[in-house]
């Protein structure tokens, strides 16, 4: 009997090693916790310009409460918009808007005159439905 018992403890014992792990250990520190007493200092910049007519980009630059920055985009009447931004401290968005080139519309030409041809079909015959009652 002792031997019976001895045997059904090492079998569940091996069972529950054998069964997979699906805890989570502690997550990985990938870089140190940011201090909320560094000054944001960053800088970026993208364009885009391809034969299907995109003309866009934007840069900017920030140091501390002062940011600086411009984007442009290519308008549908032809013209370039350009905006110049900054901001320093307080004072808000403050941002210049400026175009180049003129605007280009293409010449009106109307579309041929639409003529539906005329359909007709019989009027629907009328037929009451049964009434029971």
């Amino acid at each position: 009997m002792k031997v019976t018992v001895a045997v059904c403890l090492l079998a569940v014992a091996g069972a529950a090693l054998a069964r997979p792990q699906y805890g989570h250990g502690p997550p990985i520190a990938y870089r140190p916790a940011p201090s909320y007493n560094e000054v944001p200092r960053y800088a970026f910049d993208y364009g885009v310009q391809d034969n299907y007519g995109n003309n866009y980009g934007h840069q900017e630059s920030r140091d501390g409460y002062d940011t600086k920055g411009s984007y442009y985009v290519q308008l549908p009447d032809g013209r370039l918009q350009r905006v110049n931004y900054y901001v320093n401290g307080d004072s808000g968005f403050v941002a210049e808007v400026t175009y180049e080139g003129e605007a280009r519309y293409p010449a009106y030409s109307p579309a041929p005159a639409y003529r539906p041809a005329p359909a007709y079909s019989p009027a629907p015959a009328y037929s009451p439905a049964p009434h029971y009652g």
